[in-house]
């Protein structure tokens, strides 16, 4: 990162104006490489925003005709719903245990459903196969901030893709990415919403003349441009945190006295592990870990005391997986 951010002064991006043919430049290489990366299909577009809560709040104004309805298990899905609750169209939620699949014969008569594919909070995630049984029910709104650029997506099974960039793709917070199947486009013409700053017909039309609306991040679309021309395609690092995750699983089931949080290993999540143990345990194995250079993720909600969270993030190496397993060997 540090190169990338050396190449940024050297490169003269910084100094740039955000109507300049350099940032427009700039900008349209950057979506041309982030979608060949991440097999995004070609009719779908990409969009950045500020973060995902924004997103949050352009699928609510621009997209949702009458009613959306929010499927959640965790602390992030129902922060979600809480916000759209606000912003004056009907919203209605339904929760689901966390140590559970969702059903695949759930109903509702709204026309956005939305859903959180990855729950940080509890470290649970919803698979690809199960949006396979939605797409023609309604307009599909998917969170993936903890898994975009970690796991493979079926983007065709989705309308509304969001995330920030902080998590798999591993860049600085301060920037958010929307992408949106033409399904979703052609709802956002029908609405015709043009009342807010962020509607999305507004950020479509800059986008395609590769502009934005707003004063951009230009230093997180430069450094999203770098990282995406140096990694290797989404199939390949999928490959790679799903291993990883199953050995770390494995490893913790068979070779230490801790738990794992979520017993069901269908719904557990690949790019976000959590552990359980006592107060105590958990108290020792954090400060082990600091004094060994490692941050392990506080536990949340509920589990902020018994638990703690682990990134199985693109950017951790195997190395540093291989130090933390010798701290929790007992």
């Amino acid at each position: 990162m540090a190169t990338y951010l050396q190449g940024a002064m050297n490169d003269g991006i910084l100094s740039q104006n955000h109507r300049s043919t350099a940032f427009m430049s700039m900008l349209k290489e950057c979506i041309s490489v982030f979608k060949q990366k991440q097999n995004i299909p070609n009719d779908y577009e990409v969009f950045f925003t500020s973060s995902a809560t924004e997103c949050w709040e352009i699928v609510s104004q621009s997209l949702v005709k009458n009613h959306s309805h929010h499927f959640f298990n965790g602390a992030f899905g129902e922060k979600w719903f809480e916000y759209a609750s606000r912003l004056g169209k009907t919203t209605t939620s339904s929760k689901f245990a966390f140590q559970e699949t969702l059903e695949e014969n759930i109903s509702s008569n709204a026309d956005v459903w939305c859903f959180t594919q990855n729950e940080t909070s509890n470290a649970t995630q919803i698979k690809n196969s199960f949006f396979g049984k939605l797409h023609d029910k309604a307009i599909i709104a998917i969170d993936v901030t903890s898994s975009l650029g970690g796991i493979e997506l079926d983007w065709k099974l989705g309308d509304i893709w969001l995330a920030s960039v902080q998590k798999c793709l591993g860049l600085p917070a301060g920037m958010g990415i929307m992408i949106c199947s033409p399904k979703a486009i052609k709802q956002a013409k029908a609405i015709g919403d043009s009342n807010f700053y962020n509607s999305l017909l507004f950020i479509k039309e800059n986008f395609n003349k590769f502009q934005t609306h707003y004063t951009p991040n230009i230093l997180g679309i430069y450094l999203l441009m770098k990282v995406m021309q140096q990694v290797p395609n989404i199939q390949t690092i999928n490959s790679h945190m799903k291993e990883r995750a199953k050995d770390f699983y494995e490893f913790i089931d068979k070779e230490t006295n801790l738990d794992l949080l979520i017993t069901n290993n269908e719904v557990r999540s690949e790019t976000v592990i959590a552990i359980k143990g006592t107060v105590d345990e958990i108290l020792v194995l954090k400060q082990k870990a600091k004094e060994n250079n490692i941050i392990l993720g506080n536990g949340y909600g509920a589990w902020k005391d018994t638990t703690f969270r682990i990134a199985n993030f693109p950017a951790i190496e195997d190395w540093e997986f291989d130090k933390l397993k010798t701290l929790l060997i007992p």
